[in-house]
């Protein structure tokens, strides 16, 4: 799961600039492109990014938590 490139989708959908997340997180743009490029981000800047954007992105990692524990049961 490439966490970047879904916030950076959620944004595009959501209708919202790079300028307006990188403004409500108080950084420049550039470090909001950045983001876009990471695999995983910090937990406390993605919970800072879920609350400027009203969505839960950790509900994507439970949901692939899940998925593995469900592939990996009986591989013991």
């Amino acid at each position: 799961m490439h966490i970047g490139k879904i916030l950076q989708q959620k944004l595009k959908d959501d209708g919202k600039s790079v300028v307006w997340l990188a403004r409500e997180l108080g950084c420049h743009r550039t470090n909001v492109y950045n983001l876009f490029e990471k695999y995983s981000i910090d937990t406390l800047q993605l919970e800072r990014i879920c609350a400027i954007m009203h969505y839960n992105f950790f509900d994507l990692y439970r949901e692939e938590v899940e998925r593995r524990i469900k592939e990996n049961r009986g591989k013991v």
